[in-house]
This record gives C-alpha cells, sequence and structure tokens, in this order.
C-alpha cells in the first residue's frame, strides 16, 4: 500500500485519503488534464469547490481517468458567499450536475463569512443564523445520500461552536490552511476533541516555501524536495495534506513522503518563522 492509499476514519465511519489533490487557481483545462492525471497515477481524493469555477473541468477529468466513481474520494464546497438555506442547497445540485457525479463523498461550507469580510481587522457580522441555515441544507443532502459527509473551511472555534449547539449532524472535517510557519494548534485539539479531522490546505504555502533556505537543509538532509518536507510535515501531524500542482512530475512527486522527520526536525520545522 502506498501513501496515497492510506486513509483516516470520519465521524461516520467514512474513509478520506490522507493525500490529496488540490486544484485551487486551476483552469477547468488544468483541472481536467491534472485530475485525470492524477486519478491514473494513484491518487484516489480529489478536491474541488463552487468558487475555483473549475467542477466542470474536474468533472471531465474524472470522466477521462477511466476510473470507477466508487475508487476515489471527491471533495466540493459550498460557496462562503452563499449564506442561505437556498444558495446552499442550490450549490450543492450545481456542484453535483457540474462534477456530472451522483453523489459526493464531502462538501463543506468554504469559508464562515463572506470572502470580502473573511480577512478584515474586526468581524461586523459572524453569519452565525446564516451558517445554521446553511448548515441544515447540508444536513439534509446528507441525509438523503447526495452527499456521504459534510464539514467545513476556515472556521475558527467560535464558528465550530455555533454549528454544534444548533447541529443534527456534526461537522466531521475542518478544512484550514496550515503549513510550516503557520499553524493554529489550538483549533487543531478542539477540532480533534470533538471528533473532527483536520485537512490542510495550502501546505507549501501557495509555494512561498519551496526556496526557503532552512527548509532547504531540511530537504538536503533527507534528499527531498522542499515541496516534500512541507507535505511530510502536516502528513506527520496527522492531518489530510492538500497539495496543488499543475505540473505532472510535481504531481507524482508531491505523492512519495514515504520517509519519517525525526522528531528534532519536526521541532525546529515548527519553530521556522515564515514572513
Amino acid at each position: 500500500m502506498t501513501i496515497l492509499n492510506e486513509v483516516l476514519s470520519l465521524a461516520n465511519g467514512n474513509e478520506i485519503p490522507l493525500v490529496g489533490l488540490g486544484t485551487w487557481q486551476m483552469s477547468p483545462e488544468e483541472a481536467e488534464k491534472n485530475v485525470a492525471y492524477a486519478l491514473r497515477n494513484g491518487y484516489i481524493h480529489i478536491d474541488t469547490a463552487r468558487t475555483y469555477d473549475n467542477e466542470e473541468g474536474v468533472g471531465r477529468g474524472i470522466k477521462a481517468s477511466g476510473i470507477d466513481r466508487e475508487s476515489f474520494f471527491l471533495t466540493t464546497k459550498v460557496s462562503g458567499n452563499s449564506k442561505s438555506y437556498e444558495e446552499a442547497k442550490q450549490d450543492i445540485e450545481d456542484s453535483l450536475a457540474a462534477l456530472d457525479t451522483p453523489y459526493l463523498d464531502l462538501v463543506i461550507i468554504h469559508a464562515p463569512r463572506p470572502w470580502d469580510e473573511m480577512h478584515t481587522e474586526t468581524i461586523e457580522n459572524n453569519y452565525y443564523e446564516e451558517n445554521q441555515q446553511v448548515w441544515k441544507a447540508m444536513e439534509e443532502a446528507y441525509e438523503v445520500g447526495k452527499v456521504k459527509a459534510i464539514g467545513v473551511s476556515n472556521f475558527e472555534i467560535e464558528d465550530l461552536q455555533n454549528i454544534f449547539d444548533h447541529a443534527t449532524v456534526k461537522p466531521m472535517l475542518n478544512q484550514i490552511k496550515y503549513h510550516i510557519g503557520h499553524r493554529d494548534e489550538e483549533l487543531i485539539q478542539f477540532c480533534q476533541e470533538h471528533d473532527m479531522v483536520v485537512e490542510a490546505y495550502s501546505p507549501i504555502g501557495t509555494g512561498k516555501l519551496l526556496d526557503h533556505p532552512e527548509i532547504k537543509k531540511i530537504a538536503d538532509k533527507y534528499g527531498r524536495s522542499t515541496a516534500q518536507i512541507a507535505i511530510r510535515y502536516a502528513y506527520q501531524k496527522g492531518l489530510v495534506v492538500l497539495p496543488k500542482s499543475v505540473h505532472e512530475e510535481y504531481i507524482k512527486e508531491n505523492a512519495k513522503i514515504d520517509f519519517e522527520l525525526s522528531i528534532a526536525d519536526l521541532d525546529y520545522l515548527n519553530r521556522l518563522v515564515i514572513e
């Protein structure tokens, strides 16, 4: 068994592969090509979103791969700007149609607030009631089998607690930005204590870790690339990781993380400050 076949169990018993192909910032054409390539070369986990505007390309790539639908795990996301029951329900239906799939393995709320309010200095509206309505639509899709698991993304502890307090089905996963130099261990501990899997997006720091001299020293020590060190770092923390590349050689290379970072090297990487 390879790293690509390793899985974690979600709260409902379904299994999510520990390494997936992220498709953020891929055009539909790039998504089609790279999803097909990844699935043909051992990947069994693909991650996309309504707001990536590439679901149709992902769907075409799935078909081109020739891989049976039951043989891989497919995630998409309700838009962070969809903050009503009706909008969330429509997003799920639109994703099913765009991806040309009878079901989705995982659907998550992309963000707790609309995107233009996600990185402001002060939060004027937490959208608690709106997220409860979005969650209701997701629970309904889950209950009828259109969606096999449901979760969230970019949610902080207070956002999660709001869902916990009103949910029939609790979130099974939180997808967060996590990489060397960008960690929130308190949030991860909270999620894991509440039986949620944590998934790391941008494990290579959207590319900014690739030329980092301190990470390169560690990479040279192991005879690996800086990308492999960064991906292994999140993976070794017990997180699901979603490296993204539009280059076939790197898609293959990113999955070759079958080595172990020493405790000393993990500690060193934990202490790195990334500007």
